[in-house]
């Protein structure tokens, strides 16, 4: 086994022994990909500063993320098909974090149900939730979040269309895949994965089969996923999905001052600043760039975090430093996962816990709540290059 010292170790890896369609599901953006491509190399472009003389004892990066205590400010993002980058891959990812401490947020489209997850954790972790048109399967998926005993939902308001990805069409993606000679012959280079996969009874989408009206196999949950994703999905139906939670609520998918400041009044626990990680509107600004705008336009209203384009430590402590009260990690940890199942997810963590707490110590802090925009040095105009 080669040492791990980065995330793309884990990428290496993920990418040797998980299947090519479920790594370039992972590995991919919508359109050209220029957004998915900017939300690492805009990261890329913002300097540290050092600062030296400074005591260095006694560090923490413990912080609290919608009031809940965090061992560093870092959730595992909600990642479709998660079980199928690894056998029961949600399952392992729930376990990593609940054991790391931090959150971990479940899928609406995980292979891995929610009463799976609960029977398999101790700890109560977060459900993210995707707006159908079938009112009953949305209601129903909140009850059953409730009586898993989620302590946050995260609502996604930027999927009410689905963005095209090249790459997943082009390879058929499926869950579990088709058995094509061409998939065939891929699977036959992953003895480790199919073992696994042979090993579970979870190898399509748990939480809509048998619990969406007339969806009892695999061709009738495509065409029903198909046509269900609601594209009038707006702040009514977000106030009514409010209404029926009654819990800690997390808006994602903000990258607009404005749609900011009303998520904001609308009473949101607290805002994602995301873009689905480059895979919803092509050509869109990254979400470290929007980052400081959408601060400003909430002020103390509601907590701030970031998603999409997190591939390390300094990514996490640039967005702290930005005004994001939490970062949320998603390819970072998939990488891990499909690399090395739980392990994997618990040396990415590891990794980005390593890299935080250095390059905080070096910037001269040691509490990653006083992390400011004062521990950067940004380039000229990268805020005001576009309008």
């Amino acid at each position: 086994m080669p040492a791990i010292t980065c995330i793309d170790d884990l990428k290496r890896l993920h990418e040797r022994r998980a299947p090519r369609m479920f790594f370039d599901y992972c590995e991919s953006g919508s359109w050209t990909e220029q957004t998915f491509r900017e939300n690492t190399t805009d990261f890329a472009d913002i300097r540290l500063r050092q600062k030296v003389a400074v005591n260095m004892e006694g560090r923490t990066t413990k912080s609290q993320m919608i009031g809940q205590d965090v061992a560093m400010p870092v959730a595992l993002a909600p990642v479709g098909m998660t079980g199928m980058q690894c056998a029961d891959g949600e399952i392992k990812a729930a376990r990593a974090a609940e054991k790391f401490g931090v959150p971990f947020t479940l899928s609406t489209m995980s292979i891995c149900s929610i009463e799976d997850v609960a029977e398999a954790t101790t700890k109560p972790f977060w459900f993210q939730l995707y707006v159908m048109r079938d009112k009953d399967f949305v209601a129903g998926m909140i009850e059953r979040a409730k009586k898993a005993k989620c302590s946050a939902l995260v609502l996604t308001l930027d999927l009410q269309i689905l963005g095209q990805r090249h790459k997943d069409l082009k390879n058929d993606l499926n869950a579990p895949p088709r058995l094509t000679l061409k998939n065939l012959l891929n699977l036959a280079t992953k003895p480790q994965w199919c073992l696994g996969m042979l090993g579970t009874k979870r190898r399509t989408f748990r939480n809509i089969v048998g619990h969406a009206k007339g969806v009892q196999n695999l061709n009738s949950l495509m065409s029903w996923t198909a046509e269900q994703f609601d594209p009038r999905l707006d702040w009514d139906k977000i106030r009514q999905i409010k209404d029926m939670w009654g819990g800690k609520l997390i808006l994602k998918g903000i990258l607009d001052a404005e749609d900011a400041r009303r998520a904001a009044d609308f009473g949101a626990d607290a805002i994602v600043v995301s873009n689905h990680g480059g895979r919803q509107l092509d050509g869109a600004l990254s979400s470290i760039r929007m980052l400081p705008e959408i601060v400003r336009a909430v002020g103390d209203k509601t907590e701030v975090h970031l998603d999409s384009g997190i591939r390390s430590g300094q990514d996490v402590l640039k967005a702290l430093a930005l005004g994001a009260k939490g970062t949320y990690i998603g390819r970072s940890y998939i990488y891990g996962l499909g690399a090395m199942g739980e392990k994997g997810v618990t040396k990415a963590l590891e990794v980005i816990h390593k890299e935080l707490d250095i390059s905080m110590a070096l910037c001269g802090e040691r509490d990653v709540n006083n992390l400011r925009r004062d521990n950067l040095l940004i380039p000229s105009g990268y805020f005001d290059a576009y309008h």
